[in-house]
């Protein structure tokens, strides 16, 4: 029974209880938004197909390719009517890497959480679908990020804001660890900003060429010249992904792209430049 205890768990009433699988007309998924990119979340769609109203609690759900257990934001209770659907949002952790990235090509999600339903309580236990593939993806991208990351410190460290007509310079540095090598090939545009490559035009891609050995520790700048792709008010005000930059680099002689995003302190500062810029800022 002491050997039990550890994987029992308490119902609202406080009576210790054993996982199980999920209440009958109860479903859930696991869904990423556009919204929930940016704060590193996702939320568990739960659905209530029955005539009770259901009220869930703690929320937890296991997947390989996270370090740690994604938790929901919020210590609270979600009630959830007959018929209703709501999405519980949850933090994703670090992904896990290197010797600790999972061995199975597609590995299972598993959720957890307390629940209420009309006179039941306890703890439900169940597989979850991730219906958009968003994990897989992330977890590619955020292994890959760190592999460049054990490379060389790479980051948005200033800009400098122009006139209307002119480029403005933001701020790329890149710091060598020493530990490893990577090419850093390029930058690409966003869907707000692209680049100004000295002779009246834009380019999709920026070149770099910044090639970082094993054994390197000095830290270089680059200053980027960049001008908006785009003048429309709604494009700047509603925007999400304006300030997150795809770097092309090659690791291992191999092609690949992770995501670099301005600070929020950077992202106001050229949100302001291009409302400036294109002539209907304050």
């Amino acid at each position: 029974m002491l050997l039990a205890l550890p994987l029992a768990a308490c119902a609202p009433g406080g009576e210790a209880t054993e996982p199980t699988g999920l209440p009958d007309g109860v479903s859930v998924e696991l869904q990423q938004g556009r919204s929930d990119v940016a704060a590193r979340q996702a939320q568990v769609v739960v659905r209530n197909a029955t005539d009770e109203t259901l009220v869930v609690g703690a929320v937890e759900v296991d997947d390989p390719r996270f370090a740690d257990a994604i938790v929901r934001v919020e210590d609270r209770e979600s009630t959830i009517g007959p018929g209703r659907t709501v999405g519980i949002r949850v933090q994703l952790p670090d992904v896990a890497c290197g010797d600790d990235a999972p061995d199975a090509e597609m590995p299972e999600s598993h959720v957890t959480f307390d629940y209420t339903l009309a006179d039941e309580s306890g703890r439900a236990s169940a597989g979850i679908e991730d219906p958009i593939g968003f994990i897989g993806p992330l977890h590619e991208r955020d292994c890959r990020a760190a592999a460049v990351a054990d490379a060389a410190h790479v980051s948005f460290t200033g800009f400098n804001p122009s006139p209307s007509g002119e480029p403005a310079a933001l701020m790329l540095g890149v710091a060598p660890t020493g530990r490893s090598a990577v090419l850093i090939t390029g930058i690409q545009t966003t869907n707000l900003i692209t680049f100004d490559d000295g002779a009246d035009a834009t380019v999709e891609t920026y070149p770099l060429g910044m090639d970082v050995r094993e054994g390197e520790t000095g830290a270089a700048q680059i200053a980027l010249p960049i001008v908006p792709i785009r003048c429309d008010a709604h494009a700047v005000q509603e925007d999400k992904r304006g300030t997150i930059f795809d770097v092309e680099v090659e690791l291992d002689g191999e092609p690949a792209e992770i995501e670099l995003a301005a600070s929020e302190d950077l992202r106001g500062e050229i949100l302001t430049w291009v409302a400036q810029w294109c002539g209907f800022g304050g």
